[in-house]
Formats: C-alpha cells, structure tokens, sequence
C-alpha cells in the first residue's frame, strides 16, 4: 500500500477539463470526487434493495407460518378422529377379553376338575392383565406390549378350553392428509 501511495504521487493525473488540478484518487479528499455530480440517497437505495432481496424471505416465513398453524389444525382434528376410532376398538378388545375372562370363569367354577384348576389359574391371569391394562394414559410405552400379552394369554386360553376364537379386529382407520 505504501508503495502503491509513492507511486501514484509521482505520477501524473489526467485531467476531466482544462483548468483542473489533477487529483490522486488515493488521497484525494472524498469530496472532491461528488464536486462533479450530487449522488442520489445511498440509504434509500439499499432500503429498495434490501426490501426486493428481503421480500423473498418475507413472504417464504409468513408461508411457512400460515402453513404450520393449518396443519397443526387438521393434523389435530385427523388425530383426534384416528385416536378416537384406534381407541374404541382398543377399548373393544380389551372389553371382550374381560367379558369372555369372567363368563369362563363362571363356568368353570362350578365344576371341580383338575383340568379346571389349570384354566381358572390362566384365566385369573387375564383378568389381572385386564385389570392393569393402563387406559387412561395413551401415551404409555408399554401399551401394545401389554395388549400383545392379553392376545397372547387369549389365544392360551381358546387353546386351553378347546375353542376357536371369535374376536375379530377390523382394519385400523386411515389417517389422511
């Protein structure tokens, strides 16, 4: 930079007209170069651009936000419809396992068999298991795992009384989008 400054100084400035004293445009004072013409507002033009380049972002955002908060709407609305049907045919199942639970135990109560002493211990299992199936938290993580259990236990137990099971699960509900 210093040599650059050494060098400009011993050379000679062409000038823009007769009468003018040639300039360094190194060191030459920041007025002398708007003596010619007045420039426009700086600030105002990058405002303008600064409002075309930021624009973009803008509407990108504001998109985005309208986006997010419908879709948060329906996604709940969606939500609420599958959980609600997931939730009854949850609640289905379990009912008919506790319900086909206590009629065997019923049965098998009057009837003192060895054989009986066997199921009714298997039975009085799945009542617990029925008893314990946590139904009030959805958010349970052990929640299909106790559900595979009592399926599991329900399908001993058909094996143990001789019986084809006559629940059926239906298709889970769509979710759409």
């Amino acid at each position: 930079l210093h040599r650059a400054r050494a060098h400009a100084q011993n050379r000679v400035w062409p000038c823009g007209g007769a009468g003018e004293v040639a300039m360094d445009p190194l060191t030459a004072p920041a007025s002398a170069s708007s003596s010619r013409r007045p420039d426009p507002d700086p600030d105002a033009d990058a405002d303008l651009f600064d409002r075309i380049v930021l624009a973009d972002d803008e509407f990108r955002g504001k998109g985005y936000r309208e986006g997010f908060i419908e879709g948060s709407r329906v996604g709940e609305i969606d939500g609420r419809r599958y959980g609600l049907a997931n939730g009854a045919k949850l609640g289905s199942e379990v009912s008919f396992y506790k319900g086909f639970t206590i009629t065997w135990k019923s049965l098998l109560q009057n009837n003192p068999d060895t054989k009986n002493s066997k199921r009714l211990k298997v039975l009085n299992s799945m009542l617990e298991m029925v008893h314990s199936f946590p139904y009030e938290d959805p958010t349970n993580n052990r929640l299909q795992e106790d559900l595979e259990k009592m399926r599991a236990k329900f399908k001993q137990i058909c094996s143990l009384l001789n019986i084809q099971p006559a629940f059926h699960k239906e298709k889970a509900a769509a979710m759409s989008f």
